[in-house]
């Protein structure tokens, strides 16, 4: 990026849109919107000739696939990219595919007044193109494309359990769509019980689930309030709500919370790891994957505080080291792994721990 501000290129076939965004990014003394394009055709020459630090791309345009175009980008020009999105099922599921290709972040938009609504998320999406300015981003593989199910010939992990009264937690933001596939990935399917947390919108939970579903041989769901945690099963909070962890008796249950947001999330992850350290304390484990922010640091403190291992995701495989760096500051981190070995670190403590 730039020494001075942020450059940014606004890439949306709305003119309210393009206006609002332009409006709000300019706002900001650290951000220059250097100028904005109806369609990724457009864009393309302007990407040329302005040299942008960051894009804003909306994720549905009726004259080029923004898919293709991200795909096309991201291998031949990478860039970060901040998806303006939709709150629909199809915005949710073309979003997460473009976060696949790539795109560091995204921003919704309501299906309804979209200039009051775009305002009303101003200060996300000022954080987002700023945090995406200093993101690490690589230049897309072929192989890397989203896979539609699962191989069944897949490697899993030799690692076998002697118990399966462990819990492991995993908090992300920015990037973490991605890193999640990739650790649920290496999972095999009598992997002991994980509850997550991810910031991303209500209407994108579920598509979200789903989606980490087919890339897992482990079972992952939303959970559903009082749902029993098993072992090969992973668990994310429904749309717009918290999730925290609960005891009954000698199992562990799902407790859906809608109470208020913290660290501005919801849901949070400080939310579900203070719920996983009071409730599963040493035999938790606690990880804590890219994003933006610092929410979770002090949540993975307690899981660490209450005799459990904790580890955050390195630097170098980060797309944005916030909440990890955060958490390491804080001290609450006893690892720093690269994203490739969380999985199987993950499950070398759950053998080891006692």
């Amino acid at each position: 990026m730039n020494a001075s501000r942020c450059r940014v290129l606004i890439v949306d076939d709305s003119a309210v849109v393009r206006q609002m965004l332009t409006e709000i990014l300019s706002g900001d003394p650290a951000i220059e919107v250097v100028g904005a394009a109806a369609d990724p055709l457009l864009a393309r020459e302007k990407i040329k000739r302005l040299n942008p630090d960051v894009i804003t791309l909306d994720v549905e345009m009726p004259r080029m696939d923004g898919l293709a175009f991200l795909e096309n980008l991201m291998r031949l020009h990478p860039l970060p990219v901040v998806m303006i999105s939709s709150l629909t099922e199809r915005g949710a599921d073309a979003t997460l595919q473009a976060l696949s290709l790539g795109a560091v972040d995204f921003v919704s938009k309501p299906r309804l007044d979209v200039a009051r609504g775009l305002q009303d998320y101003a200060e996300e999406i000022i954080a987002k193109v700023k945090a995406a300015a200093h993101a690490r981003v690589r230049p897309l593989a072929r192989t890397s494309a989203p896979a539609v199910a699962l191989s069944s010939s897949a490697p899993a992990p030799a690692l076998r359990f002697r118990t399966t009264d462990r819990l492991i937690a995993i908090g992300a933001s920015a990037g973490g769509t991605e890193a999640l596939r990739v650790v649920l990935e290496q999972m095999p399917a009598d992997a002991p019980a994980i509850v997550m947390t991810q910031h991303i919108p209500a209407g994108f939970s579920h598509a979200f689930a789903e989606r980490l579903d087919r890339h897992s041989a482990m079972a992952v769901r939303e959970a559903g309030d009082g749902e029993a945690i098993l072992p090969g099963h992973a668990y994310l909070p429904p749309g717009g709500k918290h999730l925290r962890v609960i005891r009954d008796g000698a199992r562990w249950r799902c407790r859906i919370d809608d109470g208020p947001a913290v660290n501005r999330h919801k849901p949070a992850v400080d939310v579900l790891f203070r719920s996983v350290a009071a409730n599963a304390g040493a035999n938790a484990i606690g990880a804590i994957l890219t994003g933006m922010g610092d929410d979770g640091a002090r949540g993975l403190l307690e899981i660490a505080q209450a005799g459990a291992p904790t580890l955050v995701q390195d630097e170098a495989s980060s797309v944005v080291w916030g909440m990890p760096g955060s958490a390491v500051r804080l001290g609450a981190a006893r690892e720093i792994v690269p994203l490739e070995r969380i999985a199987t670190r993950l499950l070398e403590l759950t053998n080891s721990a006692h």
